[in-house]
């Protein structure tokens, strides 16, 4: 298996709630999720998350939380996803629908994790409270966990 392909992942959390998006096409769609993708070339991670944040719903941050690291795997799949995951508490803009995703606030006591990514449940309180993470995934198809680990980290 070769090195994994870097992902980045963006919540932006307030006081009382967080803003997600509804994933509409491609991997994921259907999910309530961050804001994210692949880090393009010559990009760092934190420059790559800034401008998904911005494409996928225009925003922008001036700040990034380095809150955790998971890396996916999902069975039957060769590419393993190393994905950065940031927190920003305040952003510039008004979330807007983009083609692959529709923003929309949640309250922090009803996020909606019946239709997010089953791991989502795991590390996101971790994120609420500021602590940081290390992790690891792997899927069976996008529904089932078979293996994980996930571990406090002193520097994300």
């Amino acid at each position: 298996m070769g090195a994994p392909r870097l992902y980045t992942l963006v919540l932006v959390v307030q006081p009382e709630r967080v803003l997600l998006g509804m994933k509409k096409r491609g991997f994921g769609a259907g999910r309530w999720n961050g804001f994210g993708g692949k880090v393009e070339e010559g990009e760092t991670i934190e420059d790559g998350a800034k401008r998904e944040l911005q494409e996928e719903c225009g925003v922008t941050a001036d700040t990034l939380h380095k809150a955790g690291r998971i890396v996916f795997e999902f069975e039957g799949q060769p590419e393993r996803m190393d994905v950065h995951i940031f927190r920003a508490d305040s952003v510039q803009g008004t979330p807007a629908e983009s083609d692959e995703m529709r923003p929309q606030w949640f309250p922090l006591d009803r996020i909606p994790f019946a239709d997010m990514w089953p791991d989502d449940s795991y590390w996101f309180p971790l994120l609420l409270q500021k602590r940081r993470f290390h992790g690891y995934f792997k899927f069976q198809g996008q529904d089932t966990i078979l293996d994980y680990q996930l571990r406090e980290v002193a520097d994300a």
